[in-house]
């Protein structure tokens, strides 16, 4: 059974501390001009397909990609340089370095998807780090759950009263990643933390994701 939506939780200019030195951040609406940037996006990016090894086979990989050095190369939009001294601002000084890089994701329709993962390629597969991505677009599902489908701890303030069954012990947050919202994720959470965008048999629009990293962090 798929779980609630627990975006209420995490909807607050707060952070939210996790397990095992990992958090996140949630900032609902952090980008004002979400609407024109997702159409000249969507629109002038370069948008590419790739396909990638798989076991046996070769897939194509289910989400157009984009990816930018916003240091050594000239943006393929300005705002994101604009985004990125915003973010660098606010978070430069606790991560020690500056964000440098942008990924760009580009979610068609429901069926495309990414699977579980961690940012762990690079320096964050033995250092803390954040990740920062700003949704645009429709809402799609942000997941994340401990590295390997551990257990979650509950969210404060939501903790039963009584022991859970077994089978619901290992939980999985699932929050609404809306238009204009911003997700940091920090500490240790790519090396100890996983995180998805499940498919969906919902009628859904295209969704873009922006991925702020630091250097050598993929």
């Amino acid at each position: 059974m798929e779980l609630a939506l627990q975006s209420s939780l995490f909807e607050h200019e707060e952070r939210r501390h996790l397990a095992n030195g990992a958090w996140i951040d949630y900032r609902s609406g952090w980008l004002d001009d979400a609407d024109s940037l997702f159409e000249e996006l969507r629109d002038d990016i370069p948008w590419r397909a790739e396909r990638r090894q798989m076991y046996d086979r070769v897939l194509d990989v289910p989400r157009l990609v984009s990816f930018h050095d916003l240091v050594d190369e000239p943006p393929p939009h300005p705002r994101l340089k604009q985004i990125r001294r915003r973010l660098n601002d606010t978070y430069a000084g606790e991560l020690g370095e500056p964000f440098t890089t942008a990924g760009l994701c580009l979610y068609r329709d429901g069926d495309d998807s990414v699977a579980w993962h961690g940012d762990n390629i690079g320096r964050s597969s033995t250092e803390d780090t954040m990740v920062a991505i700003i949704g645009l677009g429709a809402t799609r599902v942000f997941a994340l759950r401990p590295r390997g489908g551990g257990k979650s701890p509950e969210p404060e303030g939501r903790r039963h009263r009584t022991p859970e069954p077994e089978g619901r012990r290992h939980r999985t947050l699932r929050m609404a990643h809306r238009h204009g919202d911003l997700l940091v994720m920090g500490g240790s959470c790519q090396r100890t933390w996983e995180h998805s965008i499940p498919k969906t048999t919902r009628p859904t629009g295209p969704r873009i994701s922006i991925q702020f990293r630091p250097h050598d962090v993929r």
